[in-house]
């Protein structure tokens, strides 16, 4: 049975001004006395494994790798004299299939997390970040499958087993986003965000907040990684335009509240571009990522990501070795700067200045970057309200806003566009003037391309 969605009715913010980074409206405990949102950015580690074989006989040594890369990652962090971190453990395929696994991971890195609090006073919290594996069969069953029952199962071990905040990317959706995306298909891209995202956040959403909860640990946030990152690498790679890119990032931030609408209280999750919007509707804390993520993933995002982050993080980073040491333990130290930075500049009374000059070096470079301008941010957090609690009425109204701004700025020559650009610009404008204003009417057009992509059952949809 689903939870009882409450639909956002105002603003957590009354004007962009008031967001900066280290602040929440709604600051958050968790870990062992880890505060979010409450005047300090924290540092966000996330670490994975160097290429190895996961399996039954290979996991000896799989757990003691994650335990090696959590003792160095943690002595770092006491060298640089952090009062406190977040890691996250983001679960590779093998340890969503298998739960156990999983768990067994999560207990010994939370083993060496309490031993350095205990020897260090290191506060510290453990995100644990379960794998969307029902997309491995196509079409996904979404609500029905063996699948899911394994990775709810995954939540359960891994809460259970001494994780502090739990999220997930979820990719409810991208069966058929994947395929609008490529052939720049605007109502296939909105079906799949406005319609199908958001169904199956609820449904989700339902259970992962009841298990946060049974087991009294946090239900941290989703992200629109699968829509909005991928989005962003083929622009990246010039095998799509970055103007729809931009337009796509903006209407993944409705899907993505739904997780909060249902329960979760942040911190959001560092893949989530979207954050800023959903923070400026319901003042949760949210982790960012930007310059000191390029060792995931580029991006036009650098500076600007930061803005109104309450924790910073790497993104993703292998335990290769370095001349500094491995990865993970290199990039908490940068990390660490990150935050300092911050950090002093809010005791100074300073914040606003940096928060500007975040904003600045960006903006105008990409119309992606756009998108997260603060002062955009809180006005496309306020059409979403105003919307109303209708998912697709609020995904059009993203995609609409979206472009305004994007011609606003081209018009008022703060950003340059390649012709291409221009081009790609105007056809999404007039795709979007003959986009329907009801979600059933969307749906009788999509169907005739995608139909065979998804089941609507497994979306609550009659067939």
């Amino acid at each position: 049975m689903l939870r009882t969605r409450k639909p956002v009715a105002q603003m957590a913010y009354q004007s962009p001004e008031q967001m900066i980074f280290g602040s929440a409206a709604k600051p958050l405990a968790c870990g062992s006395g880890v505060l979010l949102g409450a005047g300090e950015v924290i540092p966000e580690v996330n670490f994975t494994l160097p290429p190895m074989a996961i399996r039954e006989e290979t996991l000896p040594d799989v757990r003691e790798r994650f335990r090696e890369m959590v003792e160095r990652i943690l002595t770092r962090a006491v060298q640089q004299e952090l009062s406190a971190v977040v890691l996250e453990l983001e679960h590779l395929y093998e340890l969503t299939l298998q739960p156990d696994w999983g768990a067994l991971v999560t207990a010994d890195i939370k083993a060496v997390m309490e031993e350095f609090g205990q020897r260090y006073g290191l506060r510290s919290a453990l995100r644990v970040t379960v794998a969307d594996i029902r997309e491995q069969e196509r079409p996904p069953r979404m609500r029905t499958s063996r699948l899911l029952d394994l990775m709810l199962r995954a939540f359960e071990r891994c809460a259970e087993a001494g994780a502090d905040i739990l999220s997930i990317e979820s990719t409810g959706g991208k069966e058929v986003h994947d395929h609008a995306l490529v052939q720049g298909d605007m109502e296939g891209i909105l079906f799949a965000l406005g319609v199908l995202a958001p169904r199956d956040m609820e449904s989700l959403w339902t259970a992962i907040v009841e298990i946060a909860h049974r087991y009294k640990v946090v239900p941290g946030g989703d992200t629109a990684c699968g829509f909005g990152n991928t989005a962003m690498q083929l622009a990246h790679q010039g095998l799509l335009p970055k103007v729809l890119a931009a337009v796509v990032r903006l209407m993944t931030a409705p899907r993505s509240l739904v997780a909060v609408e249902m329960g979760a209280t942040g911190p959001l999750k560092d893949c989530g571009y979207e954050n800023p919007v959903i923070k400026s509707i319901t003042g949760v804390p949210i982790s960012m990522e930007g310059k000191s993520s390029a060792c995931a993933h580029s991006s036009p995002l650098g500076n600007i990501a930061a803005a109104a982050c309450d924790l910073w993080s790497n993104e993703s980073v292998q335990d290769v070795r370095l001349l500094g040491g491995y990865a993970p333990e290199v990039f908490t130290e940068i990390l660490a700067y990150d935050c300092r930075l911050m950090n002093t500049a809010l005791r100074q009374g300073q914040a606003e200045v940096l928060r500007d000059l975040f904003v600045e070096s960006d903006r105008h470079r990409d119309p992606q970057a756009l998108m997260l301008d603060l002062r955009v941010v809180h006005a496309a957090g306020k059409r979403i309200v105003e919307a109303g609690e209708d998912h697709y009425a609020r995904t059009l109204a993203m995609a609409r806003y979206a472009t305004e701004q994007i011609r606003l700025a081209v018009r008022e020559q703060n950003l340059t566009l390649e012709p291409r650009e221009e081009r790609w610009l105007s056809m999404i404008e007039d795709a979007l003037d003959h986009l329907p204003e009801e979600a059933d009417a969307l749906r009788m057009r999509v169907d005739q391309n995608y139909q065979t992509l998804y089941v609507p059952a497994e979306y609550g949809l009659a067939s």
